[in-house]
């Protein structure tokens, strides 16, 4: 009997889609609401932003690293010899619109959105969260809409930091270590990465910004079962947003125009 009245899988991703909906109008409500939570909102710069710097700097680099093998190895290999020192747009263009924005908001899932999964959802379990309804405190102002502003803001700042150190380490080692022609591989990386490259991976990083904060923040709020259902709280936080960024960036790439000069 229980079987015959389960939820279905798509029951029950349509019901989870509608709660992510529903957080995410009432956030934006409570946003321009007042009083408005200043200094919760610079805490949640600080931890989403500032103490992410280290675990972006070291994927940002090794990120240009290894795509820079790559690209090196891909034009010595298939166009030949001498043509290394061509690799610098492409290899631009690889960081800025795709692997950069995309790792940012993988390392940041899995460093501050669990976070966030797991601190509110503590606070649920905890009566926390019901003792600021008995104060007639918004727990959406004050717990979610710091998360979400500071994680929309912070993203797109952490990506232009992840590609100015996965551009500089692609030099590295094209030019440093493998000894490309630095004049060809800075001048043909001017002239052919445009600006709109860029642009687009932090408008990507906007909303995988925008993802992480509302999955974690829904997830927290849905804690239930003690410790046992933080811990799924915090999995199942991670698990969705990397699943959701994947995804998203695929439609993303294929809506937003390919180059702004028509090239």
């Amino acid at each position: 009997m229980n079987r015959l009245f389960a939820s279905s899988p798509f029951e029950n991703f349509i019901t989870n889609l509608g709660e992510i909906a529903l957080l995410l109008i009432r956030t934006i409500r409570a946003l321009f609401s007042r009083p408005w939570e200043g200094r919760n909102f610079v805490n949640q710069l600080e931890i989403i932003g500032v103490q992410s710097l280290p675990v972006v700097s070291l994927t940002a680099a090794f990120a240009g690293l290894v795509f820079g093998l790559q690209m090196y190895v891909g034009f010595h290999r298939y166009i030949g010899p001498g043509t290394e020192a061509y690799t610098g747009p492409a290899l631009g263009l690889g960081l800025c619109k795709e692997i950069i924005p995309i790792l940012v908001g993988l390392m940041v899932a899995g460093r501050a959105g669990s976070s966030m999964a797991a601190e509110i959802g503590t606070m649920k379990i905890t009566e926390q969260v019901d003792a600021l309804i008995s104060l007639g405190a918004d727990p959406i102002r004050f717990l979610v809409v710091p998360r979400t502003l500071a994680s929309f803001i912070t993203l797109p700042c952490l990506t232009l930091y992840g590609d100015l150190i996965g551009l500089f380490f692609g030099y590295f080692y094209n030019v440093v270590l493998m000894g490309v022609n630095r004049t060809i591989y800075v001048s043909q990386t001017l002239m052919f990465l445009e600006l709109w490259d860029v642009i687009s991976g932090v408008i990507k990083a906007a909303v995988f910004g925008l993802i992480i904060a509302i999955v974690g923040c829904w997830q927290g709020l849905k804690a239930e079962g003690g410790a046992e259902g933080v811990g799924r709280a915090t999995t199942k936080t991670v698990v969705i947003s990397s699943i959701s960024i994947l995804i998203i960036n695929f439609f993303m790439s294929k809506a937003m125009p390919a180059s702004l000069s028509g090239r």
